[in-house]
């Protein structure tokens, strides 16, 4: 869960300021609709996977990337769900950042799923209507992801 190498040296010149950061959102099912979920070593809860790209990575590779480390389970993005900015956020050490987050729909294709890296303290299987606790982050994206309609966005008016 440490700070990637390329934040690390933007930050030795940009000091604290606001950061626009690229994240991906993966909401991975398995053949039998369960959705694939990590609670966080972080905050303790369970969430959805996600992370940041890696420059010059795709947003969907990142989405695949991601999975795999923090879940040793192989996946592919399928589609695009939403795609939203989120609200800055400060770090204890005072780095700010917002990101800006593609989620996408991706389906298991192998691998176990366990524990992967320090991000995660248990990741498991859930059936949909069995769902742990969960944000409303988390819960709006799998709620988008198992619908069939068009990417969903906000549009925030202009002053």
């Amino acid at each position: 869960m440490g700070t990637p190498d390329f934040i690390r040296d933007i930050r030795a010149t940009a000091g604290h300021q606001l950061l626009l950061l690229p994240g991906v959102t993966a909401v991975v099912f398995d053949d039998d609709g369960r959705v694939l979920l990590g609670r966080r070593s972080d905050t303790g809860e369970w969430s959805v996977i996600g992370g940041i790209g890696e420059p010059g990575e795709e947003p969907a590779v990142t989405a695949e990337r991601e999975v795999y480390e923090e879940t040793a389970v192989h996946c592919v993005a399928e589609r695009v769900v939403l795609t939203q900015a989120l609200k800055p956020v400060q770090y204890a050490n005072g780095d700010r950042c917002q990101y800006l987050d593609i989620t996408f729909r991706c389906r298991a294709t192998g691998g176990e799923a366990r524990v992967n890296d320090d991000e995660s303290l248990e990741v498991a299987w859930f059936e949909v209507d069995a769902l742990p606790p969960l944000s409303e982050f988390a819960l709006f994206r799998i709620k988008q992801s198992l619908t069939d309609g068009p990417t969903w966005f906000a549009r925030t008016p202009q002053a």
